[in-house]
């Protein structure tokens, strides 16, 4: 019994080292590609266009309910 504990102990570590680059592995965030565009999001109305007036506003805007 000794003999067969022995034999599977170095098995065991392989399996549990393996096991944790695997993990590893999968867990990690992806590089983004070297050709990749960034993103460039437009939260504030207008955009790149600059600030609008408050009657360029009043135009844009619409009466819908």
């Amino acid at each position: 019994m000794y003999i067969v504990a022995c034999l599977l102990l170095p098995t065991v570590a392989l399996v549990l080292y393996g096991m944790d680059r695997v993990e590893d592995w999968l867990t990690r965030t992806p590089h983004p590609s070297r050709h990749a565009r960034p993103r460039h999001l437009r939260l504030i109305q207008g955009g790149s266009r600059g600030p609008l007036t408050r009657a360029q506003a009043r135009r844009r805007r619409s009466d819908a309910a």
